[in-house]
């Protein structure tokens, strides 16, 4: 009745009808490195943050 392609099959496609991807344009984990990136900044700010509180206390 309702015939369908085993999922396997439907992905092949669709992967085979994409471009294939250029060496170094695109990183491979992206949303990973978007998660590192603030996980640096946010500690940076932290950091910073702690300083001037610290100092503004007068406690060095």
């Amino acid at each position: 009745m309702f015939h369908r392609k085993p999922i396997e099959e439907r992905i092949a496609e669709r992967q085979a009808q994409r471009p294939a991807l250029k060496e170094g344009k695109y990183f491979e984990h992206g949303p990973a490195k978007f998660v590192f990136i603030f996980g640096i900044v946010f500690v940076v700010v932290g950091h910073l943050a702690g300083l001037l509180f610290l100092m503004a206390l007068g406690v060095h």
